[in-house]
């Protein structure tokens, strides 16, 4: 089997089971084909054929993205991700083989939860994101624009008022749906600057935190100040990161689902191969199938906690990891 097989075989998926079956055949898959994976799963002492379920696969460090050159086969990378970091900060790389696998797996993660792409306008106010280069979250809202087909979709730095003309505009003349991708600081700014009564037209979806860019509130406290000032009932938010693919969604309250190239599990913090119980904090792993030429199976630094339904919540950071990445609101 090889990549090829994956690439179809990935958005096949209808049950735990086929997760499962997949997940270990791209684990045996990129324990041969990967070097810098397989020298860790054999550093661990894991054995390649004694793995027989997601639980039993090595999680590779998020770090190993920032110190080495994680591909699974030898190829020229047609894309490549680049993590924000802090200043002066070694960053992560994300070397992207086929664009079209990223392409659809966040397009068919998004309509699993939100319904066609095509029921939207998508507007971006994504400043810190849109001022450097090699975003995946810039590259994955250009693809929901591109995907919309509406031709009066767009990013916005620091306009308020020109943002604020258009989605009045836009619920005006138009009886699609609103969505508003932003990162966390930015929507904070435009919800104390222009006060709004969005309602249920528009979808106001955070994620990329503070930036170091304000002081650092629990989760609760700016939904209620983004839904006090835009005038929209909840926040929805963005799970994901440049080492991934694939992205997980909240449509309110912080709790995330999985789409079904992705699955989160919940490691003891004090036993990277062990996992807790379900509604127990612990250190986020991800499974994402759509990492083919990469790595699937990435330890992350965030704390989080899953249920038994299998939403999740993101609850912040190791200390002293870096700020930066996915949605790093604290939560109570």
């Amino acid at each position: 089997m090889d990549g090829k097989f994956f690439e179809k075989r990935i958005f096949e998926i209808a049950t735990c089971g086929d997760f499962n079956e997949v997940a270990v055949q791209l684990f045996q898959y990129q324990y041969d084909n990967n070097d810098v994976y397989r020298r860790y799963v054999d550093f661990l002492g894991v054995d390649r054929a004694g793995v027989g379920s997601v639980e039993q696969i090595p999680f590779m460090p998020v770090e190993f993205f920032k110190n080495f050159t994680v591909k699974t086969t030898c190829f020229d990378e047609a894309l490549t991700f680049t993590s924000s970091g802090t200043t002066g900060a070694n960053t992560s790389r994300h070397y992207v083989k086929d664009p079209d696998i990223y392409y659809r797996s966040l397009l068919e993660g998004f309509e699993q939860f939100y319904g066609s792409i095509r029921q939207y306008h998508v507007l971006a106010l994504l400043p810190a994101y849109l001022e450097r280069t090699g975003s995946s979250l810039v590259t994955m809202v250009e693809k929901f624009m591109e995907a919309s087909g509406n031709g009066t979709d767009g990013f916005y730095l620091y306009d308020f008022e020109a943002m604020s003309r258009r989605i009045d505009h836009l619920m005006e003349a138009s009886a699609k749906k609103i969505l508003l991708i932003g990162v966390t600081f930015a929507l904070l700014d435009f919800a104390e600057k222009h006060q709004q009564k969005y309602g249920n037209r528009v979808i106001i979806m955070e994620t990329g935190g503070m930036k170091g860019r304000r002081k650092e509130l629990v989760r609760d406290e700016v939904h209620q100040i983004l839904c006090n000032g835009l005038g929209v009932s909840r926040i929805h938010s963005e799970y994901g990161m440049t080492e991934l693919l694939s992205q997980a969604y909240s449509d309110g309250l912080g709790l995330y689902r999985e789409t079904s190239t992705m699955r989160i599990l919940i490691r003891d913090t004090t036993d990277p191969l062990r996992y807790v119980a379900p509604g127990v904090t612990g250190g986020i792993n991800v499974v994402d199938l759509a990492n083919i030429y990469s790595c699937a199976f990435v330890e992350t630094k965030d704390l989080g906690i899953k249920y038994l339904d299998g939403t999740f919540k993101v609850l912040g950071r190791f200390d002293n990891s870096d700020t930066r990445g996915c949605n790093l609101l604290y939560v109570k």
